[in-house]
């Protein structure tokens, strides 16, 4: 039977694959939701007969455009603009905007697809959706942000609405970016809406957006641990990146006891043994998010070590918490952090382990929270600024951490009921990704073949 269900998995791929050529990390995720769901397909032939899986894969919508803008010195520059609007079977499109030079069709569209099960894993009716630009934020000036800002919305306003798609930032877009988008959505279209999620608390925004993320990583850590007895309090947690995911669920993870020893960025890692504590932690801020500077002015000022060109994963742990970018974690540094001695990986981070990483922490009864279900955090409490912009009403910051809460024991739950295995122990990818199937397979199959 195992060889059968290996062989169905095998010729659905060839399909995607052939469907989508060069398209590696859209393949990569799907792969890994479609060898959980096939079997769970076949002892559910509905979602089989109506094609379920095969009508999720495909965008409903693919949107390309060219985003000419001018720079400081009177030069146009152009730039490639996508939105991919993946599945409205539960709520409008929602998931972000990503400014980077590695944008392209493929990476979206994994992003896109990955967003469909994270959002229908919140409880929260919201679809899933992805989007972005070529275009780095980086050495450019504010007035060349905006500019270039302005110009990607004067085409994506034509798309997006508050019950249409609603996009929010990603890596590149923070709320600089964000304020840029909106203003120039509220003077094309002449209102005030919840069109963008992300927005400063003066404007819509709503409280603990920026630190969602990494809190929403931080508790389903929790959640893994408590489902064996234990906590955080106490645990060494290595932490990769250093931009808001990292930042916050470093501080989420020092309020409840544990001990972050790790940040990096693109040219390497620190680590303090001492730890980051809250004062060492707004430094890592002011450099992230003033100045721009590099993670190795941390180490110059704290007298730690500094790894060059390294990613954290050497070093020893009981927690690790991925919060960088896709594939940051291999076969090999895998092997490393079981070996010294770690017990859970929440990712922080969109698709952060590499198949065969997933595959040795599975293999070694490690608590492996993917990032489809770790990570919901963050669309979560963009789900709940949404609720509010509706209610024309703002929520405390103590009233959204505890249904962010809620809500990622609620994605813990739902991971234990569809993971659960015969010894007892969880399989959350198998968990998540059924879980999040079933309420948007569901929805499909009552709305007819849309």
């Amino acid at each position: 039977m195992a060889n059968v269900l290996e062989q169905k998995v095998n010729d659905f791929m060839a399909k995607v694959i052939a469907k989508n050529p060069a398209e590696v990390e859209f393949h990569q995720a799907v792969h890994e939701v479609v060898e959980s769901l096939i079997p769970y397909i076949e002892e559910n032939p509905k979602y089989k007969e109506a094609k379920v899986l095969e009508r999720m894969i495909e965008p409903e919508r693919v949107i390309l455009f060219r985003v000419p803008w001018i720079d400081d010195k009177g030069e146009i520059q152009v730039n490639k603009g996508f939105r991919i609007e993946m599945n409205s079977a539960i709520g409008p499109y929602k998931g972000g905007l990503r400014f980077h030079p590695t944008v392209n069709l493929g990476i979206l569209k994994f992003l896109a697809f990955e967003q469909v099960f994270k959002n229908s894993l919140t409880t929260l009716p919201m679809g899933g959706g992805k989007g972005g630009s070529d275009f780095d934020p980086k050495g450019k000036s504010d007035n060349e942000v905006m500019r270039f800002c302005q110009s990607f919305m004067t085409e994506l306003s034509k798309h997006i609405g508050p019950n249409t798609d609603v996009p929010a930032g990603d890596i590149g877009v923070g709320g600089r970016e964000i304020g840029f988008l909106f203003g120039q959505y509220k003077r094309i279209r002449n209102e005030f809406t919840g069109v963008l999620t992300g927005k400063g608390l003066e404007w819509g925004g709503s409280k603990i957006r920026p630190e969602a993320t990494g809190y929403g990583a931080t508790y389903f850590a929790q959640e893994m641990l408590k489902e064996k007895g234990e906590d955080l309090n106490g645990m060494i947690v290595a932490v990769s990146g250093s931009g808001n995911v990292a930042q916050f669920a470093t501080e989420k993870v020092t309020e409840l006891g544990g001990k972050v020893v790790t940040l990096s960025d693109s040219s390497g890692f620190i680590y303090d043994p001492d730890g980051i504590d809250e004062e060492k932690l707004k430094f890592v801020m002011r450099l992230k998010n003033v100045k721009r500077g590099r993670i190795k002015e941390y180490a110059d000022k704290y007298g730690c070590e500094y790894h060059e060109g390294k990613r954290p994963w050497s070093v020893k742990c009981d927690v690790a918490l991925p919060s960088a970018t896709q594939n940051e974690i291999n076969e090999e540094e895998a092997k490393i952090l079981v070996n010294n001695g770690c017990k859970v990986v929440s990712e922080g981070a969109n698709m952060p382990s590499t198949p065969e990483a997933v595959e040795v922490f599975q293999n070694n009864a490690i608590l492996y929270g993917p990032g489809k279900a770790a990570n919901a955090g963050g669309v979560a409490v963009s789900g709940l600024e949404m609720s509010q912009n509706s209610l024309r009403l703002s929520w405390t910051r103590e009233e959204v951490d505890q249904r962010l809460q809620q809500i990622m024991k609620d994605i813990h739950e739902t991971c234990v009921k569809y993971g659960k295995k015969d010894d007892g122990s969880v399989d959350y990818v198998k968990g998540a990704n059924i879980g999040g199937f079933v309420k948007v397979a569901d929805a499909m199959l009552a709305q007819g073949a849309v």
